[in-house]
């Protein structure tokens, strides 16, 4: 089936209707040295309304507040029919130790503070952003639940965290009749797939629907890098470009520039440009919900959007498959293995659940 912004999917065990590709609002401002003046996030914003796109993807301290501010601007024509995700945990007043992290101070203070920005009466969607190993799940999951049930945020989510702590509140949440966990944001592309070894399968088991961010690898993926970039340097900080940033990260490497040579291979053969074949394989994963994509420029997006016309042949996606494959490590691998496969089934045929 062709896809479109307007082919909607459900967001894990909901009946939430999102976009197979979200808008990323992490590019909407200047204050991190890269991103979109207010007159081309508009633009971005309005291209992606106009093609049918409802989910938008932000943070309480993206572009130091900005990208919340702008889009509470883009939204008043139409706040009911847009599905706005944010998050909360990360530090919103340096000095004020509870002003991030996830207890319920920073968490409802946050909220607070997004609801202006955004100029709405309620969030669809609230991530916690990252897992800071000190609040009690019990905290985080009555707090949510309590936001919920007051209407200030319809449903929950949760980024950047192990996958036992997710699974595991997700059984609390169901014994206690809280509000289940129904997303779950990470990083995952072609030169990123530790998601595979736990967290995409455990999302897929828990009903949360997967939402990646980075699907492009910071552009490693584009096919704007090559090999001259290797030696490249630069400090991931503010004023710094994205490739200077991307060098301090460590993601410019022979292993990943191999990746994304395989993507400019199959690019070639179907007439599409790299980026637009990377985001097709991670649409083209069943565990995935939406993608989401943070264009600078409306050139971008426009190119972005262009992956939902791809059409990978079988071959072309095993390709891309083995390029980026990791190994999944134990216990994975080792009940993968033909002689576990043997011990525990011998010569048993079971259908495959799907």
């Amino acid at each position: 089936m062709q896809l479109t912004l307007d082919t909607y999917r459900l967001l894990g065990r909901s009946g939430l209707r999102v976009s197979p590709l979200a808008l990323g609002a992490a590019t909407f401002g200047t204050e991190w040295g890269w991103g979109a003046e207010q007159e081309d996030a508009r633009k971005l914003f309005d291209t992606y309304v106009e093609r049918g796109g409802n989910f938008i993807d932000t943070a309480n301290t993206y572009t130091d507040g900005s990208s919340e501010r702008l889009l509470g601007e883009f939204t008043r024509a139409d706040r009911e029919g847009l599905v706005l995700a944010t998050k909360y945990t990360t530090l919103r007043r340096p000095g004020d130790p509870n002003s991030g992290g996830a207890s319920r101070k920073s968490l409802f203070a946050s909220v607070e503070s997004s609801l202006r920005k955004l100029n709405t009466d309620y969030i669809d969607l609230l991530y916690l952003h990252v897992w800071d190993f000190a609040t009690p799940v019990e905290e985080i999951l009555r707090g949510l639940d309590d936001l919920v049930r007051s209407g200030k945020v319809l449903y929950v989510a949760i980024s950047n965290a192990p996958a036992w702590q997710v699974s595991r509140m997700q059984a609390i949440a169901d014994l206690r009749g809280w509000s289940p966990l129904v997303a779950l944001e990470i990083e995952y592309n072609l030169v990123e797939r530790g998601g595979e070894r736990d967290l995409i399968p455990m999302a897929r088991e828990m009903g949360l629907g997967v939402v990646p961010y980075s699907p492009l690898a910071g552009g490693i993926l584009t096919g704007k890098y090559t090999r001259e970039d290797l030696t490249g340097g630069g400090t991931a900080s503010e004023g710094s470009n994205r490739k200077n940033f991307n060098h301090a990260l460590g993601t410019v490497t022979e292993r990943n520039l191999a990746v994304a040579e395989t993507v400019r291979e199959v690019a070639a053969e179907l007439g599409h440009t790299p980026a637009q074949v990377a985001l097709a394989w991670t649409l083209h994963n069943p565990g995935v919900t939406a993608p989401i994509i943070g264009a600078r420029t409306p050139v971008q997006l426009e190119d972005n959007l262009g992956a939902l016309d791809v059409d990978l042949t079988e071959s072309q996606l095993s390709r891309l498959d083995s390029a980026g494959a990791i190994e999944l490590g134990l216990p994975h691998d080792m009940l993968a293995s033909d002689h576990i496969r043997n011990a525990r089934a011998g010569d048993l045929k079971l259908e495959a659940r799907r």
